[in-house]
């Protein structure tokens, strides 16, 4: 963990002038993304960089899209979407109307796999399947309403795919330039909209919101808001899916009902506030 002057410098300009709240995420996770571009740009220490960076907007766009957490993929630890496609079917049995938040959607493959099992389960109606889909970078979100993926030599998209039987008949394929494109159909049930999950307002009125694996990246201090900030977007008995390797703070467990705890499916208590505070002005 860096305790150069130059990166606490570096950091408080990107807070205060950049608009992306770097408090609000462990250090160790900054320090790895700003060396990473360092790296790039030949720069050999933390002042070279912050000089670069003050100067270059182009620059200050890519160290924005680097801390912006866009690590993702289709049907990303496929057992934990067996245990979605669970909550759907029981969402669209309940509901006429089911509305679903891809929260910190990276790149757009995660809430185009939820319309793409939505539209391959015969048990659930994909017409009352209603998604919003955020994150806070543009260019990630640029990426996801293009609906066109490229392989490289790290990233099988069609193995990620392959959660599907017939997944051809919602992406099409093209092995000459190693892209998938997705197709309409599935898009249509999806809204994409900037938002920022750390200083952002809530939602309202989710049955369902998806946010994996990005408390793993947020400095402890802030956890207890963002997550209250999700547990007033869901309505009373709504599901709240997140990481693996994630867990709900002590204090918000009155909150919420354990669905599933290997998967960390939970359901939101209808009958209790989301923390002493947070809710009695609302």
């Amino acid at each position: 963990m860096s305790t150069d002057p130059a990166f606490e410098r570096l950091l408080e300009y990107v807070e205060a002038e950049l608009a992306f709240a770097t408090s609000h995420y462990n250090t160790s996770y900054l320090d790895r993304r700003v060396s990473s571009r360092m790296r790039r740009t030949g720069c050999d220490s933390y002042e070279e960089y912050f000089e670069l960076l003050q100067s270059e907007a182009d620059e200050q766009r890519a160290l924005l899209d680097s801390l912006s957490i866009n690590v993702t993929g289709f049907f990303r630890n496929p057992d934990v979407w067996e245990g979605i496609r669970d909550v759907l079917r029981t969402l669209t049995e309940r509901h006429e109307s089911v509305h679903v938040w891809s929260a910190a959607c990276a790149d757009g493959r995660e809430p185009y796999s939820l319309s793409m099992l939505a539209h391959d389960d015969v048990q659930i109606d994909e017409s009352s399947i209603h998604i919003l889909a955020t994150d806070i970078s543009e260019p990630a979100l640029e990426t996801a309403r293009e609906r066109t993926y490229t392989e490289s030599r790290t990233v099988d998209l069609g193995d990620q795919l392959e959660f599907l039987d017939a997944y051809e008949q919602y992406v099409d394929h093209d092995p000459a330039n190693e892209t998938y494109r997705v197709r309409e159909s599935i898009a249509r049930p999806i809204t994409f909209e900037r938002h920022d999950l750390i200083n952002g307002e809530a939602k309202s009125g989710f049955d369902l919101v998806i946010c994996r694996n990005l408390f793993i990246y947020i400095d402890n201090a802030y956890k207890q808001s963002m997550l209250e900030t999700i547990a007033r977007s869901l309505r009373a008995d709504g599901y709240l899916v997140i990481g693996k390797a994630e867990t709900i703070p002590p204090t918000l467990k009155s909150a919420f009902a354990i669905t599933d705890g290997r998967l960390r499916i939970y359901q939101r208590e209808g009958s209790v506030g989301v923390s002493m505070n947070s809710e009695s002005s609302n």
